[in-house]
C-alpha cells in the first residue's frame, strides 16, 4: 500500500477546518471497505492521497432519527444498524433489505451508508432504495450547508459532485405514505459476498386496488442512478396484474438500452432486468 498521513477528526467542525485548510489531496475514510481496496490497488508510481481523514469518531454523523414525517440517517451509520433498525423496517423496509444484502456480516458491521453513496458505484445496493425513497443528501463545508436530491449528486460512475471541502452529513427522506408497498431484489453471482450484477428497488402506492403512485429504480443497469419514469407511468391508474408488471419490466429494459446503448452484456441484462422488475412489483403487491 502507498504511504499516507492519517489524521483523526474528533468533531465535524474539526474535520471541516482541516478540509478548508488542506490541499485537494485529502481522502475521507469512514468504514474504509471501499477506500482501502482503492488504496491497495494503486501502484507505487501512482499518486494517492497525501492525507486520509478519519471521521469515524464523529458521533453527530451517526444514527437514525424519525421526527414523525422525515427520517434522517447519519452517513456514518453502518449497514447492519440500518438493516436492524425498527424505524427503517417499519417506514422504509426496502432500505433495510438492501442494506442487509451488502457484503458479509463483517462488511455490514463496519461499512457505512455514506461511503456506499459517495463511492458512486453503479452497483451500490443502498442507492436504488434511497432513490425511490426520494432521498436528499445534505453536505456541509465551512461555507455553509448544501442540500441536493440524491439522484442529482451522481456525475458519472464512481464520481459524485461532492466538493473538496465538503462532508456528507445526512441522508433524509419522507416516511412512505399509507398504502405504500415496496420491494428490493439483488442479483449477484452468489448469495453472499457478491457485488450486484443488477438490482431493483420499487415502491407502489395503492388506493383500494388501484396504483396511484409508482417509483422504480434499477441498479447496475444505467450509467447513473435514476428512476424510470416511463415504466412508472405504465402502472399508475391501473389495477395490479402480472401482465401490467411485465409491461413495466419491458419498459425498464428498454430504457436501460436507451441510456447505456448495446453492450456485450445487453443480451443477458435485457431480459433479466425486465424479469427482476416484474418480480419486485409482484412481491411489493403481495406484501401486507
Amino acid at each position: 500500500m502507498i504511504p499516507f498521513n492519517l489524521v483523526r477528526a474528533e468533531s465535524l467542525e474539526e474535520a471541516l477546518d482541516l478540509l478548508d485548510r488542506q490541499p485537494p489531496d485529502v481522502k475521507i475514510i469512514a468504514g474504509g471497505t471501499d477506500l482501502l481496496v482503492e488504496l491497495r490497488s494503486l501502484s507505487p508510481r501512482e499518486k494517492g492521497p497525501g492525507i486520509v481523514l478519519d471521521i469515524t469518531p464523529i458521533d453527530e454523523l451517526k444514527g437514525i432519527e424519525d421526527n414523525g414525517s422525515t427520517i434522517t440517517i447519519g452517513p456514518l451509520t453502518t449497514h447492519r444498524e440500518i438493516a436492524a433498525s425498527p424505524i427503517i423496517r417499519e417506514h422504509a423496509p426496502l432500505l433495510s433489505t438492501a442494506c442487509s444484502t451488502i457484503g458479509a456480516t463483517q462488511h455490514r458491521n463496519i461499512a457505512t451508508i455514506g461511503g456506499n453513496v459517495i463511492n458512486g458505484s453503479p452497483a451500490a445496493d443502498s442507492v436504488p432504495a434511497l432513490i425511490v425513497l426520494d432521498a436528499e443528501a445534505v453536505f456541509k463545508s465551512k461555507n455553509g450547508e448544501r442540500v441536493s436530491p440524491l439522484k442529482e449528486i451522481f456525475v458519472k460512475p464512481y464520481r459524485t459532485d461532492i466538493k473538496e471541502d465538503e462532508i456528507l452529513t445526512a441522508l433524509r427522506f419522507e416516511r412512505l405514505p399509507e398504502g405504500a408497498r415496496s420491494s428490493f431484489i439483488k442479483l449477484g453471482r452468489r448469495n453472499a459476498l457478491a457485488i450486484s450484477r443488477m438490482n431493483i428497488a420499487v415502491i407502489i402506492v395503492l388506493e383500494g386496488n388501484t396504483i396511484v403512485e409508482a417509483r422504480i429504480s434499477p441498479g447496475s443497469a444505467t450509467p447513473l442512478p435514476d428512476r424510470i419514469k416511463a415504466a412508472e407511468k405504465i402502472l399508475i391508474g391501473n389495477e395490479p396484474s402480472e401482465e401490467l408488471f411485465r409491461r413495466a419490466g419491458k419498459e425498464v429494459s428498454g430504457e436501460m438500452i436507451n441510456r447505456s446503448g448495446i453492450r456485450w452484456s445487453t443480451p443477458y441484462k435485457q431480459p433479466v432486468i425486465a424479469a427482476l422488475t416484474t418480480r419486485a412489483l409482484r412481491e411489493a403487491v403481495e406484501k401486507r
